[in-house]
């Protein structure tokens, strides 16, 4: 005979407000198998926890039932509770009187009345419940991080002070990121490089991280605490263990007109090159794409000037195996490419530039040496427009979401223009100023009305050229829609945030999700910002969304403790709500008849086949089988299930059937 108990929670007024919560628990009281119920405030508070404790110990409860809000919020808080006063914490189930029922009905009698159905029903599940115990599965404690940049260089780094063993990876020859291409950063305009550089050579020289550069994942198999990466590292061409990062091949290169990827396009540099002065590693690569030799079979100048002999043009690419147990993703993003904005003129007029573009301009280290110059004849240019949500916000260009930098380094890069050329004239041109951040708004302020830059709330319609000027024309909205049109020397667009390239791709190789704009998605908004569907691996930065750096720092912190707290332990506890496949005697030994339809439907891989033997050793039947540590108990095996052999534990389907019954009224549920 069940002991259940009931608790029902005021949620202050959010459930209160709507929902008779006296007369649920009254009702409750009358159910067949209910020994005690009540209702308090707030159950979540130390007392409502208490209450629940106590009632177990006193009434030998052998089930609870908490009516409260969201199980996502609080079950694990009132499972723990269960467990603290001996109770089984899975014989512990939540009705969401808030979200189901308070929250989407007016008050009224229908709605209390909804709200007795639903207790009703998780009543009968927990009848049937059965006292589970949580799943161990041991730990590597070694991380891969990938990618990086700015993100992925915090993560390693707080990862790696916690005496934890760290693989980063970078897709190019360098780590550093966008943040390395920055002049400035706001709202302090610091140097970019001065804050970035000392943190590259940090991660360089770690005694816990072992960095690869020009590098990719290449497959990664396994589970939270036991994954297995297969890592690609591209061939460099030259030997990293040999070369002493001299620099003289690059001088001696003949292909010395190659757009360079570091300037944006704005500079160039030799087929064997160093991305920029403080790459790290500071060592060189040879662009096979572009290399005479590789080409055409010819020249090898950089072989016959190199003193140490390291360039090895037979290289070929090399696989290594690293065993890690979590992952934690950081490849960054991009921006807009040119063919977005014909109505701007970009890819016709050599003065109609990103934002990125504008930062190497600005750059002590970038192809003008930090001098504001035109690209189409190196002049300075005397008047200068900036548009910002360039493809942000557009739905004409399949952008509907904003970028959430692009004010920001807009108006920085508008303050940098009045620095650096002393009577010059900017104009911004903007929707609306999103400035959210920490004194962001102050910097705003500070760029309008310290350094005079004009902003005109407005969009420019076109941008077309007139005897060497451009000419901008665009409507100033507070203004009454008064047409503006302004000869500007240079115009920067303050281009939409976009996911990496290859993005999609690295998603479907982790098995972790991501939305309609190909950015990571996290497992929930709110309570898990930095975990992803799949357990042990992790986002940080901009590959989830758009970020500014300080966001970016922060989150790559918050996934670096995530995989902390899960290394601090040998062996990870998990919840036991997975999928199980039946087991029983011989000679049947399971009803699964390995047909196997639930390993080709199962999104996360977990579904093995095993062989059954009988005593003799003879195999008597292959079956499924659910590897513990993979599943994530979704439940598209069970449906998948031709023979119904597959249950996922808490939620069976005599449970299911149960509750359902329950809240049809049905006797003998």
């Amino acid at each position: 005979m069940s002991k259940i108990g009931v608790f029902i929670c005021h949620c202050g007024e959010n459930i209160g407000a709507t929902i008779d919560c006296e007369k649920v628990a009254a009702e409750a009281a009358k159910f067949d198998g209910v020994a005690f119920a009540t209702d308090y405030k707030y159950m979540c508070s130390d007392p409502g926890q208490s209450l629940i404790r106590k009632a177990i110990e006193e009434q030998k409860l052998d089930g609870v039932v908490v009516a409260a809000c969201s199980p996502r919020m609080h079950e694990p808080t009132f499972r723990r509770a269960c467990s603290e006063a001996g109770l089984n914490p899975y014989l512990c189930e939540m009705a969401n009187l808030r979200e189901h029922c308070s929250w989407v009905h007016e008050k009224g009698e229908p709605t209390t009345a909804k709200a007795i159905d639903i207790v009703r029903g998780l009543v009968e599940k927990v009848k049937r419940n059965k006292p589970l115990k949580p799943i161990e599965v041991p730990i590597t404690k070694k991380a891969l991080v990938i990618g990086g940049g700015i993100a992925g260089i915090q993560a390693a780094l707080d990862i790696a002070n916690c005496g934890h063993q760290v693989i980063l990876v970078e897709k190019e020859p360098s780590i550093g990121g966008h943040m390395s291409q920055l002049s400035e950063t706001f709202p302090t305009l610091d140097c970019s490089q001065c804050i970035l550089t000392p943190r590259m050579v940090e991660v360089a020289q770690h005694p816990n991280i072992k960095l690869y550069t020009y590098a990719e994942l290449e497959h990664l198999d396994g589970f939270i605490g036991n994954f297995k990466a297969t890592i690609r590292l591209k061939a460099k061409s030259v030997d990293e263990k040999i070369c002493t990062g001299c620099g003289l091949c690059t001088t001696k290169c003949p292909q010395k007109r190659i757009s360079s990827e570091f300037n944006a396009g704005l500079g160039l540099r030799t087929a064997i090159y160093v991305p920029f002065p403080q790459a790290v590693p500071n060592k060189p690569v040879i662009d096979k794409k572009h290399c005479n030799y590789y080409k055409r079979g010819k020249c090898k100048i950089c072989e016959k000037t190199c003193p140490t002999g390291a360039i090895c043009f037979d290289k070929e690419d090399e696989f290594v195996t690293e065993d890690i147990g979590a992952v934690v993703v950081a490849t960054g993003f991009n921006v807009l490419g040119t063919e977005f904005f014909p109505e701007y003129g970009y890819g016709r007029y050599k003065d109609v530039i990103t934002g990125l573009q504008f930062e190497r301009l600005a750059s002590a280290s970038g192809p003008t040496s930090g001098e504001i110059r035109r690209p189409s004849d190196g002049t300075m240019p005397k008047k200068i427009v900036f548009i910002a949500c360039a493809g942000s916000r557009d739905p004409a260009k399949g952008i509907h979401y904003c970028s959430k930098i692009c004010c920001m380094y807009t108006a920085k890069h508008a303050m940098l223009y009045q620095h650096k050329v002393h009577g010059g004239e900017s104009y911004v041109f903007y929707m609306d100023i999103r400035a959210a951040g920490k004194n962001y708004e102050e910097f705003v302020r500070r760029a309008i009305e310290d350094d005079g830059v004009n902003y005109v709330r407005g969009r420019v319609a076109r941008i077309y050229e007139k005897d060497g000027k451009l000419i901008v024309k665009g409507v100033d909205t507070l203004m009454g829609a008064q047409p503006v049109e302004i000869e500007a020397d240079m115009v920067v667009l303050a281009t939409a945030g976009v996911s990496n390239e290859g993005a999609e791709e690295l998603a479907q190789r982790l098995h972790v999700s991501y939305d309609p704009y190909k950015f990571f998605a996290e497992a929930h908004p709110k309570l898990k910002p930095v975990e992803t569907n799949t357990a042990g691996i992790y986002v940080a930065g901009a590959c989830q969304a758009p970020r500014d750096i300080p966001e970016t720092v922060s989150m790559a912190s918050g996934a670096a403790a995530k995989v902390a707290a899960l290394f601090s332990s040998d062996k990870l506890v998990r919840e036991p709500l997975i999928a199980v496949v039946n087991r029983m005697a011989p000679p049947v030994y399971s009803t699964c008849v390995g047909c196997f339809m639930c390993q080709t439907a199962c999104p996360y891989q977990a579904i093995e086949r095993e062989e059954i033997k009988d005593r003799g050793g003879n195999v008597v039947k292959t079956v499924a089988r659910v590897n513990p540590g993979l599943c994530q108990g979704c439940g598209t095996c069970v449906a998948f299930c031709r023979s119904k052999s597959i249950d996922i534990q808490g939620y069976s389907n005599d449970q299911m059937y149960a509750e359902v019954m329950a809240l049809l009224h049905t006797q003998g549920a």
